[in-house]
């Protein structure tokens, strides 16, 4: 199964360890683009997406599109500093 990170790039502190280890960790620049890049990974065949609560905010897709979806599972990562 493909699972994959996604962030906010300015966003320094979420999702350390994964991409210490080398694991997929997208951060975007534009959190604008966050539902096209969702779009993107699921396209890619990942499976499983680890957003962080501050790129979720800005996604319509999330609840829309994937809520229901039984391929793709989007998991909503609270950051707390």
């Amino acid at each position: 199964m493909k699972v994959s990170w996604l962030k906010y790039d300015k966003d320094k502190n979420s999702f350390k360890i994964p991409e210490a280890l080398g694991f997929d960790v997208y951060k975007l620049k534009d959190p604008e683009q966050t539902d096209k890049k969702i779009k993107e990974l699921v396209q890619k065949d990942y499976k499983m997406l680890v957003v962080s609560d501050e790129i979720a905010s800005f996604s319509q897709d999330i609840i829309t599109k994937y809520n229901r979806d039984k391929n793709v599972s989007i998991i909503i990562a609270n950051h707390q500093e």
